[in-house]
């Protein structure tokens, strides 16, 4: 038995290396360019090393209307979100199909050629009603959509550099290197848990529970842009080594960081991210409650039964799904809705706002919450800024 196959058959490697980088970057001081978001350079990163596999590029008009209408490519095969790149009208005044056009970061630096086949209108608000559920303006991934340019460029892309690549080095692992060390452990059922937080003893138990029936797991945080509230990378990183170190068996556990941006696109972004651990390799993955949402805009478990709008074979990768669950003083133990009889008033809760406000001031919430090494970690890099300003 080997490996779970790439999401359409083999790994994309859209990657210049050697003399074919260099002639691409010299030429690139004289092509059109256009500048890209942090968005845009998470997926050409994604796309480079084949996490996006089978994509080669940014969508053209046809599959960008079926990924958006049917979450399917035009040759049928799943896929749920557009992964698109905008341009202004200024931009796209400059632009021919059939040039190489140089696509360049904020900062000026560029990082990859794109084989411009395609340019073509869309209709904003109706791809965020579709891929988010919503157009207000107020939901993250719906407020990146709405400040794009105009017009949808699609081609083929080849990658020259990442911009963030010698961040989290130690972690950071492409597709190809994640299938060989499971390969190299003799793993073949592997379980993936995508996170953009910190895991806190409800994480710890679902991961627990689905490593019981599979060779290993991948703890496969996403590190590249979410939203400005939310944890920063670095401090995420640190609680996980704690939480790994102290509480997991080594020998059954890769960390590595995901390099891709949050959509807080529901539902349609737990098949997303499903699909690209099923490119790194991963049989399983886990699917919590209010997967990949934001504020109120999804139902609890809506992230599970969107599964169940496609077979088995045309997923490939195995979602396994948990409950909510939290601690009960009353079973003694971690539990759900599911395996639990009593009443809430039984189980440990506390909101996001009351975690904060504790850790803020320096008080490590119940060991039933959080693991008292994670909450050191989260103490310390809360009080930073206020000892920078008290300075």
């Amino acid at each position: 038995m080997s490996l779970i196959t790439p999401h359409g058959g083999k790994l994309i490697d859209r990657e210049a290396r050697g003399t074919e980088r260099e002639a691409l970057l010299q030429a690139a001081v004289t092509l059109p360019n256009v500048t890209i978001n942090a968005r845009a350079e998470a997926d050409l990163e994604l796309i480079a090393i084949g996490a996006l596999s089978p994509l080669e590029g940014f969508l053209g008009e046809a599959d960008y209307l079926s990924v958006r209408d049917h979450r399917r490519l035009a040759n049928g095969l799943v896929w749920s979100i557009p992964i698109t790149l905008s341009a202004t009208a200024e931009e796209r005044a400059r632009l021919n199909v059939g040039d190489n056009v140089a696509l360049k970061t904020r900062a000026g630096q560029v990082i990859a050629i794109l084989h411009l086949a395609e340019i073509y209108s869309y209709d904003k608000q109706r791809e965020a009603e579709a891929v988010y559920g919503t157009a207000e303006d107020k939901h993250p991934g719906v407020q990146v959509l709405y400040s794009q340019g105009e017009f949808l460029l699609g081609g083929k892309v080849t990658v020259l550099n990442h911009p963030n690549g010698n961040e989290f080095k130690q972690y950071r692992r492409t597709p190809a290197e994640t299938r060989a060390l499971f390969a190299e452990k003799g793993w073949q059922r592997i379980v993936a848990f995508q996170t953009r937080n910190p895991v806190h003893r409800a994480h710890e138990y679902i991961q627990k529970c689905a490593m019981e029936t599979v060779d290993g797991l991948l703890l496969h945080p996403i590190v590249g842009e979410t939203k400005a509230d939310d944890i920063p990378a670095d401090v995420r990183l640190r609680a996980y080594e704690a939480i790994l170190e102290n509480y997991y068996p080594a020998d059954r556990t890769v960390l590595s960081v995901l390099p891709a941006a949050m959509r807080y696109a529901g539902p349609r972004e737990a098949i997303f991210h499903a699909t690209i651990r099923k490119n790194y390799g991963c049989s399983h993955f886990i699917v919590g409650r209010d997967h990949a949402g934001v504020g109120n805009y999804y139902g609890t478990y809506d992230a599970q039964k969107i599964f169940g709008d496609f077979t088995a074979e045309e997923i490939g990768i195995t979602p396994m799904f948990f409950d909510n669950t939290f601690y009960c003083r009353k079973c003694d133990g971690m539990a759900s809705l599911k395996t639990c009889p009593h009443d809430q008033s039984h189980h440990v809760s506390l909101s996001g706002t009351k975690v904060r406000e504790m850790l803020a001031s320096g008080e490590i919430p119940p060991p039933e919450f959080t693991r008292k090494e994670v909450a050191e970690v989260l103490i310390a890099a809360l009080r930073q800024p206020l000892k920078a300003a008290a300075a």
